[in-house]
């Protein structure tokens, strides 16, 4: 829910600033916070050392091959955590995600501190296993510290750790949970750059405030954007173009004097695909050795039905919307494969051959196509490949939704996020069509190499499905 108006009105007229009483409170409270957050790191992890000195030396005279580690380990870990965001906005907004950043921090300190008492030809002194056991209850406790932390802090300071002002000047609705909300006719807000006291009235209404979103008409944004710059805080100015454009940033190319819009990028970065590619060449070497005689068996059994060809080629999009022939196990009569792809194939299709039926009950005449990875015309894991013609209802699949070509910024894979989630076989409605999209676009934004290895192993169990006809 949003932060009620009438709230920011009463503060304003009380204090003179609007929002900016209780604004310029939770900033100080943040700061207070993270001071206690990094005083309590340092109290746990001593507090850890401690214990673990107790429970595995026991002897007082003993603690000190304990407590010497935990007085190099936190001013390493201080400087860490510092740079690694343990003491930061997201921290505060997950709890989460402060736990992986202090866990990080302290596993790579503990690292540093390893190494650096290796060298020095101190670490005989350490004791190892008491090292350990520290280590793991202050991990423990670094994370149920965060957790409990949050949870206060939220009772404490309401549901949002930060300010977000909406100021509504006409513009769209913006629908933006916990973040307070002014109508700029109704509080006399005006980005007039000839006017100081207008300014002066917008400044305090922002001040202090984390972000500022500003929704107009597009012949007001230019004066908005000037009166934000001058804020000198973080501020938005609302745009439904660049929405409708997917604009992802704005390049300012000084040499020329012009800025741009940047609407696409490179999905993975050279190391991604790098590690995708090894990903592919690796198991599909192993994996044809292993499906060699599977192939062999299917190509007698298909030569012997009616004599035509083993292999069929078709034209799919592949990459960067570029085509390539892809490799399949003939399962159609030679007579009546359907070079485009403009019929999908049906569960009592008359076009299919008896063996067929069985090849692609089993996907055994999908097979072939890592040959397609080794090429590089295919990734182990993708979007699916389309041919031109292939239909959704009545409809191109490109003519059902426009994002159909952004699947394309990857190579095609001979498995997918919506081969997995059972999303195959014919496309009878534009909605079988708009659902593996979703999953397509979905696996591109989120690409990782483990997503890769968990959507392999996933494959294994959907190689029997009730769709693949």
């Amino acid at each position: 829910m949003n932060r009620p108006l009438v709230n920011i009105e009463q503060e304003f007229a009380l204090s003179g600033g609007g929002a900016a009483a209780r604004a310029t409170s939770l900033e100080h409270r943040r700061l207070r916070f993270y001071m206690a957050l990094m005083l309590c790191d340092i109290g746990l992890i001593f507090l850890a050392f401690v214990f673990a000195g107790y429970v595995y030396i026991g002897r007082n005279s003993a603690m000190i091959t304990v407590m010497l580690p935990a007085q190099l380990l936190l001013p390493v870990y201080l400087t860490i955590a510092l740079q690694n965001g343990t003491y930061s906005l997201p921290s505060l907004k997950d709890w989460r995600a402060g736990a992986v950043s202090c866990l990080a921090a302290l596993l790579i300190s503990a690292a540093l501190v390893n190494f650096l008492a290796f060298f020095a030809k101190i670490n005989a002194q350490f004791s190892r296993v008491g090292f350990v056991i520290a280590l793991a209850f202050s991990a423990i406790l670094l994370a149920l510290l965060r957790r409990f932390a949050m949870a206060a802090m939220r009772r404490r300071w309401g549901p949002s750790p930060i300010n977000v002002l909406v100021i509504d000047d006409d513009g769209p609705e913006v629908e933006l949970r916990h973040a307070y909300r002014a109508r700029a006719d109704e509080a006399g807000l005006r980005p007039s750059l000839n006017d100081p006291h207008a300014l002066d009235l917008l400044a305090r209404y922002v001040r202090n405030m984390d972000q500022v979103i500003v929704s107009c008409p597009p012949e007001r944004r230019v004066a908005w954007a000037m009166a934000l710059k001058g804020s000198g805080i973080h501020g938005e100015v609302l745009s439904n173009y660049m929405r409708e454009i997917g604009a992802l940033g704005v390049v300012n190319r000084d040499d020329i004097g012009i800025t741009t819009l940047l609407v696409s990028t490179g999905p993975l970065g050279y190391r991604a695909r790098a590690m995708k590619r090894a990903l592919d060449v690796g198991v599909s070497l192993l994996a044809l050795i292993v499906v060699l005689p599977v192939l062999a068996v299917a190509a007698i059994a298909i030569k012997l039905e009616d004599g035509g060809p083993v292999l069929f080629r078709q034209q799919r999009v592949g990459r960067r919307n570029l085509m390539f022939s892809i490799y399949k196990l003939r399962t159609m009569k030679v007579d009546r494969n359907d070079a485009h792809g403009q019929r999908s194939a049906s569960k009592d299709d008359d076009r299919v051959t008896m063996v067929g039926r069985f090849l692609r009950r089993t996907s055994i005449d999908e097979l072939p196509q890592l040959f397609n990875v080794l090429r590089g015309d295919m990734s182990l894991v993708g979007p699916r490949p389309h041919a031109i013609g292939s239909l959704a209802g009545d409809k191109l699949f490109w003519e059902v939704d426009q994002r159909y070509w952004q699947r394309h910024s990857l190579r095609p894979g001979l498995t997918g996020l919506a081969q997995i989630r059972g999303l195959r076989g014919a496309t009878d409605h534009e909605a079988d069509l708009s659902s593996r999209l979703q999953a397509d676009l979905e696996y591109i934004s989120g690409w990782t190499i483990w997503r890769d290895v968990r959507i392999i192993m996933a494959t294994t169990r959907v190689l029997l499905h009730d769709r693949a006809f």
